[in-house]
């Protein structure tokens, strides 16, 4: 079978693991530190706080943002339901912005008449979570802009974006957000198996997720109620957290993955671009990159204007495991709402609905894309 998606682990990742097996510590050691370092030093940014998952690390994000019941947060439909669920983790309501036709990320047009109308009604979001949707930066600057007008917070969802760049700002670096969020899944650009990571360049953020991911808890000295006559022993909870922490064995995992983050996107790069060159006769449409970004290249997705069931069909049945990212969150019977119906956001329904990934990952060969494409073209009767 083909996979739409999958890991690539090298003997290299299996000693880094085992080597942490063999340590004193399995989880909360020194390897977590070490992995959050190479992030940090990746992209650019300050702070990194490890977690057990990009959905973790949205919900301490959000939390660490003082989102709360009363509060909006806002992002697009067309997203892993993830990017929702972080605000209602919260208590705080959730609603969308519409797709931009060509990138599939936020529609920053759709977002200000939005922000206009509702500081207009006094219903303003507290933050709002662009997508970085299959690698593609989201117009991280103009979105900026519109927090500093309208007084939300930038939580980056760049669970696909690990790598990429827009203008030569690596995404992660939170030049132009609060937080950024990476996903380590396996069929991520480096995986840690499970796992994710929140990066940001503020101090006070980044301290207030380290306690939300240990249950609340602090040991530092400078941090404790009475920290200058505690014992060793001594800690304290000074919130409700939770149990989100990545272990070293995780970390290890991610931070030999790391090592070969540029030749992964080297390989999906050229793979996405021999997608485009096989496809160019075929009646679908590529994706397109803005002006100014790299990709990292999470998904190559593609839109069929026909019976998209009748190719996925087909293709699954030659043992090819495309999927769809994503049917449009908004219409999920839990966000579906009497205001938010079919034809609320129609860029991110008409996606929704001609979508189909294809297969893309380093260990993809190019017999196994010719085939793709040939069982596709089969497929759309060309």
């Amino acid at each position: 079978m083909i996979s739409y998606g999958r890991q690539d682990i090298t003997q290299t990742d299996i000693d880094a693991v085992v080597k942490v097996l063999l340590s004193e510590n399995l989880t909360q050691g020194p390897t977590i530190g070490e992995f959050e370092r190479a992030v940090c030093a990746r992209v650019g940014v300050h702070h990194a706080v490890a977690a057990n998952s990009a959905t973790s690390a949205l919900h301490i994000a959000c939390l660490a943002l003082d989102l709360g019941p009363g509060d909006r947060l806002w992002t697009v439909p067309n997203t892993f339901v993830a990017s929702a669920n972080c605000g209602r983790y919260c208590g705080a309501d959730v609603d969308f912005v519409d797709i931009d036709p060509t990138s599939m990320n936020l529609s920053v047009p759709c977002l200000k008449e939005k922000l206009v109308r509702a500081r207009r009604e006094q219903n303003l979001p507290k933050v709002v979570v662009p997508v970085h949707f299959a690698g593609q930066p989201t117009d991280q600057e103009a979105i900026w802009e519109l927090s500093r007008e309208f007084g939300f917070k930038v939580l980056e969802d760049a669970s696909h974006a690990i790598g990429a760049s827009r203008n030569g700002e690596p995404v992660g670096s939170c030049r132009w957000s609060d937080i950024t969020v990476f996903s380590f899944h396996p069929v991520k650009i480096i995986t840690t198996a499970e796992g994710g990571m929140a990066l940001t360049n503020d101090a006070m953020l980044a301290q207030r997720m380290l306690m939300l991911r240990s249950h609340g808890i602090t040991r530092d000295p400078k941090l404790l109620h009475v920290h200058a006559s505690a014992p060793r022993w001594y800690y304290e909870q000074q919130m409700l957290g939770f149990n989100y922490r990545l272990s070293d064995i995780h970390a290890a995992l991610g931070l030999s993955q790391l090592q070969r983050l540029d030749s992964y996107l080297a390989r999906r790069q050229e793979l996405a671009l021999r997608y485009d060159a096989l496809l160019a006769g075929l009646p679908v449409r590529r994706p397109q990159l803005a002006s100014g970004n790299v990709s990292s290249w999470h998904l190559y997705v593609i839109h069929v204007a026909g019976d998209r069931r009748a190719v996925f069909d087909a293709m699954r049945a030659q043992d090819i495991l495309v999927n769809v990212h994503y049917m449009p969150v908004h219409l999920q019977p839990y966000y579906r709402l009497p205001e938010r119906a079919e034809g609320s956001f129609p860029e991110a329904e008409r996606h929704g609905n001609e979508a189909i990934t294809l297969p893309l990952h380093p260990q993809l060969t190019v017999e196994d894309q010719d085939y793709v494409v040939s069982v596709l073209s089969r497929a759309l009767g060309c």
